[in-house]
């Protein structure tokens, strides 16, 4: 958190809100809050559909989604579909060369309604 402290330091249209995601977003889902982007960097096991839900309760225009496995972000990309957001772009990065691990971003986006 320190860090994200000093990454944001004179950016006061950031806003920082550390704890466990389904916590940190019930009462903004609640009191109609809405974000610009939302990252998210969920753990192995990946955000799952009430945080996906929540997510895009919040309106985002984007969401960079952070994963480091590619089953969670299928299930994922599956939850934020049914909430309404679309995969955009998608790009794997082989962070641990000569292992079985790679990381991907994937951008979510609101879908087009037709």
């Amino acid at each position: 958190m320190a860090a994200a402290r000093r990454n944001t330091a004179g950016r006061p249209w950031v806003e920082l809100r550390p704890g466990r995601v389904e916590r940190v977003l019930k009462p903004l889902v609640r009191q109609g809050i809405r974000a610009d982007l939302v990252v998210l960097d969920p753990p192995r096991a990946g955000a799952g559909r009430a945080v996906a839900a929540q997510v895009a309760a919040l309106g985002p225009r984007a969401v960079a989604y952070v994963a480091c496995d590619p089953a969670a972000l299928a299930r994922d990309t599956a939850y934020l579909g049914d909430a309404g957001y679309g995969l955009r772009a998608v790009r794997a990065f082989d962070a641990f060369p000569m292992t079985h691990h790679v990381e991907c971003l994937a951008v979510f986006e609101p879908a087009a309604r037709p």
